[in-house]
């Protein structure tokens, strides 16, 4: 990939209730970083209208909705995304290939922007750990896993794939070693949350590290709620951040 600058590598997860708290953040962070997250919670609360705004106030939006559901659902739902205008959505890779190629072939055209959004796919949350797959009846660590849904989304012509600062390195081995070097050819980005600084708590994320880690281990963007817009100053705290991956 091209070489990022801080800001352009920052995404702030805007998990907040209503559109009023999510547009107060961006005019008071906008000019900090180049892009927010829109989730579950925002969304399911404001629909499209957050992403409109958003993109309204000239950032990107990164729209984590993770879809999984049977190929042609999620193809329209990523179509809908693109029409929105936003830069960035989010499927399950555990939805299988055929489901991952629809997404990636339902945003083949430009959206709103004028540009295609980037499909990523989710590997393992963060919240997760081995005890948490061996419940669901996966007899594998998260990292395995992950490594194992990172090699699925490359095939199915995926942008990148979101993964916890832990599975970093073992992916950047497997799909840019000197045997994959169709990969060099092509970009494909590491999205990471459960960044933490040093001093803050983990909160209910259970695999995480700092940004300057995440940013040697090979990371491209990363994204950040609570550490920015639970501190004392929300100011301070992301451009430390940004200094950290500087």
């Amino acid at each position: 990939m091209k070489s990022l600058s801080p800001k352009e590598r920052i995404i702030v997860a805007l998990d907040v209730p209503n559109l009023r708290e999510a547009l107060g953040w961006v005019k008071r962070l906008r000019g900090e970083v180049a892009a927010f997250k829109i989730g579950s919670q925002l969304f399911t609360a404001e629909g499209p209208r957050a992403v409109e705004r958003v993109v309204g106030l000239g950032k990107r939006v990164f729209l984590d909705l993770k879809f999984h559901d049977i190929p042609n659902t999620v193809a329209g739902a990523c179509r809908a995304a693109s029409e929105m205008g936003v830069w960035m959505l989010t499927v399950h890779s555990a939805g299988g290939q055929r489901m991952m190629e629809a997404a990636r072939d339902a945003v083949a055209k430009a959206g709103r922007s004028g540009r295609r959004a980037c499909v990523v796919g989710v590997t393992v949350l963060t919240s997760l750990e081995r005890k948490d797959l061996a419940g669901m009846g996966m007899p594998l660590s998260p990292q395995a896993l992950a490594l194992r849904l990172a090699r699925l989304a490359f095939r199915s012509g995926l942008d990148g794939v979101v993964c916890s600062p832990a599975e970093i390195g073992a992916i950047r081995r497997a799909l840019f070693s000197p045997g994959e070097r169709r990969v060099a050819k092509r970009d494909f980005c590491l999205v990471v949350p459960g960044i933490r600084p040093a001093s803050t708590s983990a909160d209910d994320q259970r695999r995480v590290a700092t940004a300057s880690a995440a940013v040697r281990a090979g990371a491209d963007y990363f994204v950040i709620g609570r550490p920015i817009l639970e501190a004392p100053d929300p100011l301070v705290a992301i451009r430390r951040i940004a200094r950290e991956l500087g």
